[in-house]
């Protein structure tokens, strides 16, 4: 097709250039040989062909134009397509490799973490094998102690009965006897004791004492420790005792006397203190309350060395 348009082309523009051969005027003239009407129709008849081949070659070549704008705009969206797709490439590969920094970063920290948290792991049975290991310890001391402070409150059960079936020919205006806190607390009446403002003992008193020093002879693991008490009542003018602290503390030693020096009872078991009106039993406003109050309390408390020496173990 190409070839026919480009043969047209020569064709036409080599018309003129036989007349000026022939016909320097340019004057189209006969050739030789030829008739006048058989040069006349050729000549229409190639000149018609040329026009029909002009014509073609110009619609060819606006559409070709056409075609040519179309794909160059085509072109120039798919470049800028393809320019806009390039940029996003460009950005999802640097957000990749960021993030590829980012997870080589977060997986050695994980492995760090991993390794830290089975250390501390470790750390934590170790602390807990020593726990449960102490808490054995304890649990086991703990029930040892439970033992001994069972054996301990058996031993007092029995000692209270003990004494309290010594000391049954005396009423419980005279005396009492009670447990308390793991102890035997033997309350005697001053009435039963000692005469008013005095620290010598009464006869019946001191048959009370004497059967008490019998069962601490037979009881031999019992401390001993007598406590004088006194009333509010300030003592009237006397020269044996400065006031109830000394009237006390001296009824509380002669009954160590006498369980020393009588009942043959170990001076090391025996502790005597005077406690004055500092710890009454009753109110002192009236006047049965400070009859309760004037008292002598012998406190016996089974030995506690095998219970002290389980607490001071490690």
């Amino acid at each position: 097709m190409k070839k026919s348009i480009v043969t047209a082309i020569l064709l036409i523009s080599c018309i003129p250039l036989f007349a000026q051969v022939d016909n320097p005027k340019g004057v189209i003239q006969n050739p030789k040989g030829f008739k006048e009407k058989s040069h006349n129709f050729f000549m229409s008849k190639r000149l018609k062909q040329a026009t029909g081949q002009r014509d073609t070659l110009h619609s060819i070549n606006v559409v070709f134009n056409q075609d040519t704008t179309q794909r160059g705009i085509a072109y120039r969206t798919l470049d800028s397509a393809y320019n806009e797709l390039m940029a996003m490439f460009n950005e999802l590969n640097r957000k990749h490799k960021a993030l590829q920094i980012d997870y080589t970063e977060m997986n050695q920290r994980y492995s760090d973490l991993l390794k830290s948290s089975l250390n501390k792991t470790e750390q934590l049975n170790l602390a807990l094998k020593q726990k449960e290991d102490m808490l054995s310890a304890r649990e086991k001391r703990l029930t040892e102690l439970e033992a001994i402070i069972r054996r301990q409150d058996s031993i007092t059960n029995a000692l209270n009965e003990i004494v309290k079936r010594a000391l049954l020919s005396f009423n419980s205006e005279e005396l009492t006897v009670e447990m308390k806190n793991g102890k035997v607390y033997v309350s005697l009446s001053d009435k039963l004791l000692f005469k008013s403002a005095s620290a010598d003992i009464e006869e019946k008193g001191q048959e009370a004492i004497k059967k008490l020093g019998e069962v601490l002879n037979k009881n031999l693991d019992i401390d001993v420790l007598i406590e004088g008490h006194t009333d509010n009542v300030p003592l009237r003018s006397t020269i044996n005792f400065k006031d109830n602290w000394d009237l006390s503390t001296e009824r509380a030693a002669n009954i160590v006397r006498i369980l020393s020096d009588l009942s043959k009872v170990s001076p090391k078991r025996l502790t005597a203190a005077g406690r004055s009106e500092y710890m009454p039993k009753a109110s002192n406003d009236t006047p049965e309350g400070r009859a309760k109050n004037r008292r002598t309390e012998i406190i016996l408390t089974p030995k506690l060395d095998e219970l002290y020496k389980l607490i001071d173990k490690k």
